[in-house]
């Protein structure tokens, strides 16, 4: 085997580079090529092979050289002679091999013996001898003859398996593949095969690196050579050479494959830009016949023939024919260039309020062109204006402008109210809101302005309040005024005129709730309350005039102050009434309940439906119930009002001692002690405290004004010289109190 192989060479590159390192893409790069030295003919002929073949030579000399003399040495040391050159004593490295897999000296190999025994003769032949005969040379004996063959073994058993472990069994040749065949091979690979990530690997066994993607060929060459192969050198250079061969193939398959990919990707390209220019050429045809269109208008509105109804119509035509192109094209904005003078020469002279009708189906066929069903754009931005909103606002809007300066009056809605009307729909918001700023806002204002409600006979609700849709939070400014004008009317007003519930019931849900009871509770319960201490309750000759001043007013008042008004002014004289009445002698008790019947109609549903209210009216038919079955009857409040009287009359001594030690030690400049009444006692202690004391304009409590003692509202009963203090801002409860008290209240206010 060896001897066959003499005279061959590696086909590799191993002596070809020297340095050399591993690249960041795990690739190994050489530094330089080695230096050769000058090929000569034999080198040209038969390459390197002779070379590596006479190197490999004297080597396995050396070795024998070297295996000889060590036998030698072995066998004169053992006083034995030495084996014969190529026997299996001349190893001793193969003796012990075999001797261990159980062979035997003078026996044949194999399993049965039946191998030969002895080794094969070698005969060198004569120089230059072919393979016949020679003469005077005897050719060696035959391995094997009839004589000395051995006999066959016996039968194997039968296997149901070959032993693919065997390297026989791998060495065997396998079919020589095309092309075609390796590259659908690979296909076939591929689609059954799971993708796998290819790891490098890098055998550094030999004296030089190799980078390998798979274990599959690393150890060919040693496989070869224990298989006796001839030539694995050659083999193994030549299977290098096939597997580049391969490795070139699917490369180049698979640029191909790329290249066709990439032709096909160009061929959609070009189909797609095939499309695009004919689309293109299309639009650009349907640009040449917009724009002569265009020519056409520009030449008749240059000669002064252009009619507006003929405009419309062109630009109708194009819309239906180049919808896509009207809109990408921007040519409702060319329409309406040409359009605005028609339309100004149309609209000349024009009278909005005073013939509203006119120009809404021309101003409608426009808006149709130009606007569509597109939404309005209410951003309220002038420079982003659509074109409609645009010709509407130089065209329609300066007519109405001047119309409702000039000639519309605010107290008279109805003619502007009746143009917007019929505009709206086509108004856009922009010039709608521009009316209200500048027209409809302004003229309000002034009118609000010069409005008297002691004069006015017309309410002020009656042409204020068809703006209140349209106005939206511009009422406010209004409103304000308006509670303004209605203050400094109401303070003089009386609970007999119902012309104020008329004009102020209006205002309810328009102005907002806090303003609404500030109003009320300021200028309306104070009045009402006087009417109901007044109003006096009698069976026999019942008058209900004070009685329905404030039920008029049911509706207006927040609830829980008219509940308070009639609980505190009302309902205790009725309790009291029916209490005497039922305990008379020999009651009538028919009479008595068409009486309560008649009370209890008198009260509207809003009042009716409240539980305090129900309550008190429940009380006196509890009464009744108790005197119709003869059990007695308890007088109203008999226990709470002695308890009142007893802290009543010890909270007058208080203050009445108060108001005496305070005037007593403190003398008023200019005014002699006796001469202060018990209101300047009140003042002058609040002077010395440093508290404000000041009346409140308009502002009363069981008919008896209001002083502001530093933060506290008070009322001050100079008879029965009582003070009294509203417990709590905004809310109608008050209590009688000292003056230590009203000191300590305005201290609690200033902490908070």
């Amino acid at each position: 085997m060896e001897e066959d192989a003499e005279g061959m060479d590696r086909f590799d590159m191993e002596g070809d580079f020297e340095g050399g390192r591993f690249g960041r893409d795990g690739e190994f790069y050489y530094e330089r090529r080695r230096e050769r030295a000058p090929q000569t003919r034999d080198d040209a002929l038969y390459g390197r092979i002779a070379e590596g073949a006479r190197a490999r030579r004297e080597e396995r000399a050396r070795e024998r050289e070297t295996a000889a003399r060590r036998r030698q040495a072995s066998g004169v040391a053992a006083g034995k002679p030495a084996p014969a050159l190529g026997s299996l004593g001349s190893n001793t490295k193969v003796a012990k091999m075999m001797a261990m897999m159980g062979y035997k000296d003078g026996m044949g190999l194999g399993k049965n013996e039946q191998g030969i025994v002895a080794p094969v003769e070698t005969t060198l032949r004569p120089k230059n001898a072919g393979l016949g005969s020679v003469e005077g040379f005897k050719e060696p004996k035959p391995f094997f003859t009839k004589e000395n063959l051995p006999p066959p073994p016996p039968p194997a058993p039968a296997k149901k398996e070959q032993q693919r472990w065997s390297k026989k069994a791998g060495a065997k040749k396998g079919p020589v593949l095309t092309k075609n065949e390796l590259l659908a091979m690979r296909s076939e690979q591929e689609q059954d095969e799971q993708p796998t990530v290819v790891q490098k690997v890098i055998d550094m066994r030999g004296p030089q690196a190799r980078v390998l993607t798979d274990l599959k060929g690393l150890n060919v060459e040693q496989e070869m050579e224990a298989n006796d192969l001839p030539m694995p050198e050659l083999q193994y250079n030549v299977r290098l050479l096939v597997d580049e061969a391969k490795a070139d193939i699917v490369r180049l398959d698979g640029q191909l494959r790329r290249e066709q990919e990439k032709v096909a990707s160009l061929v959609r390209e070009k189909e797609k830009v095939a499309k695009q220019e004919a689309l293109q050429k299309c639009q650009l045809q349907v640009m040449e016949k917009i724009a002569g269109v265009l020519e056409q208008v520009r030449v008749d509105d240059t000669a002064g023939v252009l009619s507006l109804e003929g405009l419309l119509k062109t630009f109708q035509e194009l819309k239906a024919c180049y919808v896509e192109e009207f809109k990408m094209c921007s040519v409702a904005w060319i329409a309406c260039r040409f359009a605005h003078p028609l339309l100004i020469r149309v609209f000349q002279g024009w009278q909005p309020l005073q013939n509203p009708l006119f120009g809404l189906e021309i101003m409608s066929s426009w808006k149709d062109l130009l606007q569509g069903d597109q939404a309005y754009d209410f951003s309220g931005d002038v420079e982003s204006m659509a074109p409609y909103a645009q010709l509407v606002s130089e065209v329609i809007l300066p007519a109405v402008r001047i119309s409702g300066t000039n000639s519309w009056e605010a107290r008279d809605p109805e003619p502007m109210l009746r143009f917007l009307e019929l505009w709206e729909r086509l108004l856009p918001p922009i010039v709608l809101q521009s009316i209200l700023e500048h027209v409809i806002m302004p003229k309000l204002s002034a009118a609000v302005d010069s409005w008297d409600p002691r004069r006015e006979k017309v309410p002020i609700h009656v042409w204020v309040h068809p703006w209140l849709p349209m106005l939206g939070q511009r009422i406010d400014t209004l409103c304000h005024s308006i509670r303004y004008k209605l203050s400094s009317v109401l303070h003089v007003w009386q609970a007999h005129d119902a012309s104020a519930y008329a004009v102020l019931s209006p205002w309810k849900d328009v102005f907002d709730a806090a303003s609404w009871e500030d109003l009320i509770v300021r200028y309306i319960v104070p009045k009402l309350k006087m009417a109901l201490q007044e109003f006096q309750i009698n069976p026999a000759n019942q008058k209900l005039d004070q009685f329905n001043w404030v039920m008029i007013w049911a509706s207006a008042i927040p609830v829980h102050h008219m509940v308070h008004m009639l609980e505190v002014d009302f309902f205790s004289k009725w309790q009291q009434v029916l209490y005497h009445w039922l305990c008379s002698p020999n009651p009538d008790f028919n009479e008595i309940m068409n009486w309560y019947k008649g009370w209890k109609g008198l009260f509207p549903p809003e009042l009716l439906a409240n539980e305090r209210i129900r309550m008190l009216l429940t009380a006196g038919l509890d009464m009744m119930n108790r005197a119709a079955e003869g059990l007695e009857v308890v007088q109203p409040g008999a226990r709470e009002n002695v308890g009142y009287l007893r802290a009543t009359e010890k909270r007058q001594f208080d203050a009445a001692q108060q108001a005496s030690q305070y005037t007593t030690h403190h003398a008023v400049p200019g005014a002699a002690m006796a001469a202060l009444s018990f209101k300047e006692s009140i003042q002058a202690y609040a002077m010395d405290q440093g508290l404000l004391f000041m009346p409140r304009v308009g502002k009363f409590y069981n008919g008896m004004p209001v002083y502001e003692f530093g933060t506290v509202s008070i009322c001050i009963d100079s008879v029965k010289r009582l003070l009294y203090a509203q417990l709590q801002e905004g809310i109608e409860r008050w209590s009688a109190v000292s003056l230590t008290q009203l000191i300590e209240m305005n201290r609690k206010a200033r902490q908070r």
